[in-house]
């Protein structure tokens, strides 16, 4: 490249204009700055006298005295713990338990728990296996007819809380409500406390106790899912079973059927009778958050009068009806008891039935299920239909004549 082509200066040294080799090499250097000023005085270190030279003596001694028994001491404390086991938790034994408030489910179990119990027996078929409840002190029990049905009193166990088992004998039954009375020799036992079923509502908490699947005690809780769930059942022998149930999601399971369901007052609401299964019939079903009970005011009248007469007088309302529903909806009086209840109040056969009280009548179960859900003599209103017209009657409900 040649000089002044725009290029870098150290691209040609030789051609460089400003670059002159023959001149003389100086070396320039900067003065170096001025020392500063000495102070104007200056104290000279102390010279450590006798006194303090002992006093420095003294502490370094004291202080490696405490350090060789500091050392001393971590050590023992590290031998005797390696010849003792290691803790894990905290020690409470001997503190007294945790109290648990008033109406909360540990406080409704610890109150109840005495009162439930286990009822077994041996049938043709083979075992059987259900629960029950103290509803006397002397000894009268109520469970499911259904857990029973079978067992001849020879056969019949019950198991109480404090895990005893003593016989039993069958007081009397009521097949078509699911309720039976048993007695066990037994006195100053903890009966339970009945509540007012008709005044639970939906959204109240419940607790059942049992022995689902063999399980004595066990403990499940949820809430009321519905009232007046009216369903109808038969068993192997033909017999069909008729229920205006309280509904809950409380898990139930075989095993549980005649056992209580408790509100958290501590009081029953109810008996545990049905479960809803979603397998076919004859397999193994279990709890899926669908199961009824029997009310207690109703479970109470039966087993009050069978315990007074041997049986139950069942609740009529004086009529029979189609097996199949009627046009439109509702149920067809087929006949009329023209002594009964029903041709007092003015209906006739032909009259199809709508509702009782609230509830909506939409099969023969329906109103039949309702029905025996009244005490006999308790007045009911029927919503019917005859023609084109709906008329509704009040009608005193009665006991049967068996």
């Amino acid at each position: 490249m040649t000089a002044g082509s725009g290029q870098h200066w150290w691209s040609d040294a030789l051609n460089d204009p400003w670059r002159d080799p023959d001149s003389d090499m100086i070396v320039r250097s900067t003065a170096p700055a001025p020392e500063p000023p000495p102070p104007a005085f200056e104290v000279p270190p102390p010279t450590p006298t006798r006194a303090a030279s002992r006093l420095i003596v003294t502490v370094a001694v004291a202080v490696g005295l405490m350090a060789g028994a500091l050392g001393g001491a971590v050590g023992y404390v590290a031998a005797v713990s390696r010849e003792r086991p290691t803790t894990i938790g905290g020690g409470s034994h001997g503190m007294p338990a945790v109290s648990r408030p008033s109406g909360s489910i540990p406080a409704v179990v610890a109150d109840v728990m005495p009162s439930v119990v286990t009822v077994s027996g041996t049938t043709a078929h083979g075992g059987t296996l259900g629960s029950g409840f103290v509803i006397s002190a002397t000894g009268f029990l109520l469970t499911n007819e259904h857990v029973i049905n079978g067992i001849t009193d020879q056969a019949l166990r019950v198991t109480l809380s404090d895990n005893s088992t003593v016989s039993a004998t069958i007081v009397g039954r009521d097949p078509e409500s699911d309720l039976a009375v048993l007695k066990v020799d037994r006195d100053n036992l903890a009966a339970v406390e009945f509540a007012d079923s008709d005044a639970v509502v939906v959204g109240d908490g419940v607790v059942a106790i049992g022995s689902p699947l063999a399980l004595p005690g066990t403990v499940t809780a949820g809430i009321v899912s519905a009232l007046d769930r009216t369903i109808e059942t038969r068993d192997a022998g033909g017999l069909q079973r008729y229920y205006a149930a309280i509904q809950t999601d409380t898990a139930i399971n075989r095993g549980n059927s005649g056992g209580p369901l408790f509100d958290l007052s501590g009081r029953v609401i109810g008996i545990n009778s049905v479960i809803k299964s979603v397998v076919e019939d004859g397999e193994e079903s279990g709890n899926i958050g669908i199961a009824f009970a029997i009310p207690i005011n109703q479970a109470a009248r039966v087993a009050a009068e069978i315990i007074d007469t041997g049986r139950a007088r069942r609740t009529v309302v004086g009529a029979t009806f189609d097996q199949a529903p009627a046009s439109g909806g509702g149920v067809r009086i087929s006949a009329i008891d023209e002594a009964g209840p029903a041709a007092a109040a003015g209906l006739r056969a032909g009259d199809v039935v709508v509702r009782i009280g609230t509830h909506q009548i939409d099969e023969p179960h329906d109103l039949i299920a309702m029905v025996r859900r009244y005490d006999p003599g308790t007045t009911v209103t029927l919503v019917y239909r005859r023609g084109g017209q709906t008329q509704a009657a009040s009608v005193k409900l009665a006991a049967d004549a068996n």
